[in-house]
Order: structure tokens, then sequence, then C-alpha cells
């Protein structure tokens, strides 16, 4: 829910309207998590003292559903973080308020969603993770066929992707894959019935992917890479592997809601979300991999150095996901969701 909802709802019951707070409100829906959210929040308000940042934490498949259903009267000004290919969906939805953010020249090409919609901030890889108490890291599946290894039959996690852009992007590869093998996407979905069949359980809540995995009621589990980390920071037991043949990375992106009450702040916090020195806190505070390219290699930590030479960063047609990958998951919903054990 809101960080300070709970406070701003009584204040309008008891106070009238919260007549004490004359700061702008600016409305940010994100699937990025308390720790990325709150940093942000302190930072941009310190900068801008007439702004009160609030955050609702959702999946972005989820911010894509709210901002398409109150798109009549948007009550967000702020979408950040989502995949391309879902972004690129609310873009075609017009949705979005199209602006070029001041650091847009600074990112790749990629990352610059069409009409300027959308701009990517983070790149965000999906590895395995596994339990490291019970599992060693040579004994971890170490490209996506070994996840079909017996040894991981119902010991698998995976986030539910119906509501996860993370996951309906690496679905989306997956299909992709097979495509190229196969002409059509009968290979890809026969893969995913396998993995159905490996599966314990889709996971409605993002941030008990981790949790489950280190309490080892699963033993494995595909998901973002920052999640893992600041999961390790905290003392969780979890590791992860780069898959060999390629890793799923995500441009992790920012836009503007079309028709944002607060549209001055809210590009305001999108410029400032790209800006140099956010990026390299982001990086160094929450373990993200930066969008930006012209950033000092000797400011950056030492995680993202190795994480970019350790990972072979797969091939993946966003275009296509972003235009068939609804569709895909329609299907996977309804004919692949439950039946990797023949029911």
């Amino acid at each position: 829910m809101f960080r300070k909802a709970v406070r701003g709802a009584w204040c309008v019951v008891l106070l009238l309207g919260c007549s004490r707070d004359h700061r702008t409100p600016l409305v940010v829906y994100s699937p990025h998590g308390r720790d990325l959210l709150t940093l942000f929040e302190h930072r941009f308000e310190a900068l801008h003292p007439d702004i009160d940042v609030r955050w609702l934490d959702m999946g972005s498949q989820d911010v894509y559903d709210r901002v398409r259903s109150e798109r009549a009267n948007p009550q967000a000004d702020v979408w950040f973080g989502g995949p391309s290919l879902i972004l690129a969906q609310a873009a075609r939805d017009s949705l979005l308020d199209c602006r070029r953010p001041n650091w847009a020249e600074a990112i790749a090409a990629r990352g610059r969603g069409a009409g300027d919609c959308y701009f990517a901030a983070y790149e965000t890889p999906a590895p395995f993770l596994y339990a490291e108490k019970v599992v060693k890291p040579d004994e971890a599946p170490q490209d996506w066929d070994d996840l079909f290894d017996p040894k991981w039959k119902g010991k698998l996690i995976i986030r539910d992707p119906v509501a996860s852009g993370t996951m309906r992007a690496v679905f989306g590869y997956i299909i992709q894959r097979g495509m190229k093998q196969t002409g059509d996407t009968t290979a890809g979905f026969a893969w995913l019935r396998r993995l159905d069949g490996q599966t314990k359980v889709y996971e409605q809540n993002p941030a008990l992917v981790s949790e489950k995995i280190a309490r080892q009621e699963g033993l494995v589990t595909i998901w973002d890479l920052p999640d893992v980390l600041i999961s390790r920071r905290r003392g969780m037991p979890i590791g992860y592997v780069f898959p060999k043949s390629g890793t799923v990375v995500i441009e992790d992106g920012i836009a503007t809601v079309r028709g944002a009450k607060h549209l001055t702040a809210a590009r305001a916090y999108v410029d400032f979300v790209g800006s140099v020195e956010m990026q390299l806190a982001a990086a160094r505070d929450v373990y993200r991999l930066p969008a930006r390219l012209d950033l000092p290699a000797d400011s950056l930590p030492d995680w993202v150095k190795d994480v970019r030479r350790r990972m072979v960063v797969a091939d993946v047609d966003w275009n296509l996901l972003a235009e068939q990958g609804p569709d895909w998951m329609r299907w996977w919903d309804q004919h692949v969701r439950g039946t990797g054990n023949g029911h």
C-alpha cells in the first residue's frame, strides 16, 4: 500500500484534507520494492521540499492494468519500473505522456521507447536463484534445460508470470527460442509445460520469492538479480547463477502517465531517476544495473563490473514479444498452467 497512505487517509477524515501539508503529492506506481522506492523518495524530497512522494509497490503487469483502468481519471503521475514489452503496450494504448528526459542520449538506442514514450533506467538480469545451504554452486542449474533435472521436481518456485513482467519476458524468450528451431510456438510451449511439471507453486507475491528459497520451501527459481543481491545483503542464504547460453536482461523503464495531475513534478522525477548521481546511488545502494553508458568506470561498484564480465545476454526480440506476448501468456494460462504432470 502507499507509504504514508494510512497517515494521509486519517488526515482527510480528521483534518479536512490534511491542511498542514501543502506540498504537491507525486504518486509513483512501481514494482521496484521498498528499498529503492524509499531511497528515491528521500533523495527527491530533499531536493524538492515542496513535493511529497507517495509510492505504490505492485507487479509491472498490475501497474499496466491499473493505469489502463484509471485512464479517464489518472491517479498515478509516474510509472517507475517495468519491461519494455509492457511499457510498449501502454504506449500503444496512449497511456503514457511522451517526452524525452534530459538523460535520453546517455542510454543505448534499444532503451528508448518508440515516440519517446518511455526510457530504460536500468537493465535487470533474471538469473537462476538457489538455496545456498543445501545446494552447492556446481550443483545448481547451469543452463535452461538443467531445470528439468529430476532432483528439482516439485522444488521450483516460479513468480506467477501473469502478474510479473520479469517472468513474462523469460517465458517469451523461451517461446522465441523454440520458434528459431521449429518456426512456430509449439516447442516453446512444450518446454514451458515441462517446466510446469517441475514447479511447486506460481508465487503471487514477488516479495516472497527469495524468502521462500531462503527458507527452503523451494530450492530453485528464476528471479530479478537486484532482489537476489539485496536479499543476500540481508543475510539470506541464497546464491545465483547466470545461464550459460544466455540470461534474459530486461530494459527496465520509466514513464510519465498521460494526464498526470502533477505533470511538472512527474517530469522532474523522471529526470532525477536517470541522473548520474541517482544511477550511481541505485547501483551502490540497491543493486540496479545502470542503463546509462557514460558513467565513469571507476565510480561503478565491483558487482556491476563482475556481472558485465560474467553474464551472456540472451537474444530476445523485444518488438515481437511486445506484439505477441499478451496472446502467448493467455495461451499459457489457459492451456499450459497445471498441465505439466499430465493433468
